[in-house]
């Protein structure tokens, strides 16, 4: 990428994330979305007349706002006249969006863009069942009988169940109709990660964010937030826990595999309402505007790997596949954000890093693409603690990512994630 047309991150911010159900039960994703734009607009100081784009990512889309980015941004009083679209690629999909931002620039097609995601689990869409919705559809739509004895034979076959048991909600992988947290257990069975591995993991994120906020670095990235109803704003984050030691996560039963698992709620990421945004310009654009940016994007790369198999793995994919695209080493990267699905994601994506049999059979390499310092590692904490409301997550590991780098002085630092459907994805940024 010329020099001239860096892609430029000026700044981002997130609302608070919540466990959902809690204080933000009541708010759309939309709503969360508008706070978080609104946030970055205050912190930027950006004017709306010169966004040229906003693309957010979502996953759990309410059918009422399917384009979610333009509710977003009309909510937050950006111009009608800039065009939103909503992506999805899971637990990546800012990720994603920020990417795409970044494709604009670098094509001319826009000189600045407000990238990120929105996500509420806490009123999801659940569905009749198949039976009702397709009687609904004869009766008022497809055959629309115009007698009563026409609307009775629309009846035939059905069970009263039909009409009082909805679809449960699920987030299974459609391909292979398993969940991630059945893809983690098969994952700890087969590299042979333990449960205390796992549970330490759980531990230092939740340690690491509860120190975080009492050190009140965290508050530079989130905007406060008053839910409808709330006399009092909601400034920081519900997930970590104070309890979330060893002693008590070894205690908790097997969610997933129920007879010897060894993945639970203590070690896996939970449902979670949230919104972020990232402000990107190019190069160009930020100086006219004087604004100074954190850093700039220098690769990235997205992967696609067995979904029976890999489908956390996104991470040890995408790094190796981004550095090779920026031309550095792994070595040469001193910050690292990587989402935590679970506590065996993380343990099996550092462990195939590391290992010289993984980047020979998988990667067609001849050595081990490194060993993962954990002192550079999502040392505010991450998903677990955290929480990951899945279409917001990417805001949050960017913007977190770029505050890190600029107080550390490092030059480079990695986003990564998996994500359903096996996907993976790793950003590398440069500090400015």
């Amino acid at each position: 990428m010329p020099a001239f047309n860096r892609i430029a991150i000026i700044d981002g911010c997130r609302t608070p994330f919540l466990r959902s159900g809690t204080d933000f039960i009541d708010m759309m994703a939309w709503e969360l979305g508008r706070c978080a734009v609104k946030g970055l607009i205050a912190k930027t100081g950006i004017s709306g007349k010169d966004i040229d784009h906003v693309i957010m990512g979502c996953v759990s889309t309410d059918i009422a706002t399917t384009n979610v980015a333009r509710e977003v941004m009309l909510g937050a009083g950006l111009p009608d006249s800039i065009p939103a679209h909503t992506c999805t690629v899971a637990c990546i999909s800012a990720n994603m969006a920020i990417t795409n931002a970044a494709n604009l620039i670098a094509c001319g097609q826009a000189e600045a863009v407000i990238a990120g995601g929105v996500e509420s689990f806490s009123d999801p869409d659940i569905k009749i069942s198949k039976k009702y919705r397709r009687f609904l559809l004869d009766l008022t739509t497809f055959k629309r009988p115009k007698s009563l004895i026409g609307k009775l034979k629309l009846l035939k076959g059905m069970k009263v169940s039909d009409f009082i048991v909805p679809e449960r909600p699920s987030i299974n992988e459609y391909a292979v109709q398993h969940t991630m947290g059945d893809n983690a257990e098969r994952l700890v069975k087969r590299l042979g990660i333990s449960r205390q591995e796992q549970d330490r993991y759980a531990e230092m994120s939740h340690q690491r964010a509860l120190a975080a906020w009492k050190l009140g670095i965290l508050k530079r990235e989130v905007v406060s937030v008053i839910p409808p109803g709330k006399a009092k704003a909601v400034d920081r984050d519900n997930g970590p826990r104070e309890n979330a030691v060893i002693d008590n996560l070894s205690k908790l039963k097997p969610a997933f595999d129920r007879r010897y698992g060894t993945v639970t709620a203590g070690n896996a990421s939970f449902l979670t309402d949230g919104a972020s945004a990232v402000l990107l310009m190019s190069e160009k654009k930020a100086k006219q505007l004087g604004l100074r940016p954190l850093a700039y994007i220098k690769a990235y790369a997205y992967t696609a790997q067995m979904i029976e198999t890999e489908l956390l793995l996104g991470p040890s994919f995408a790094i190796p596949m981004a550095l090779e695209k920026a031309r550095l080493k792994f070595s040469d990267i001193g910050v690292w954000e990587i989402h935590e699905a679970f506590g065996a994601q993380m343990v099996a994506n550092i462990k195939c890093l590391g290992s010289e049999k993984f980047a020979r059979e998988r990667l067609g390499l001849a050595r081990k693409v490194g060993d993962l310092d954990l002192s550079k590692l999502n040392i505010y904490g991450g998903s677990l603690s955290l929480g990951h409301p899945f279409g917001a997550t990417g805001g949050r590991l960017v913007t977190t990512c770029l505050y890190r780098l600029k107080e550390s002085k490092e030059k480079y630092g990695v986003v990564a994630g998996c994500a359903g459907g096996a996907i993976g994805n790793a950003i590398i940024f440069e500090r400015a």
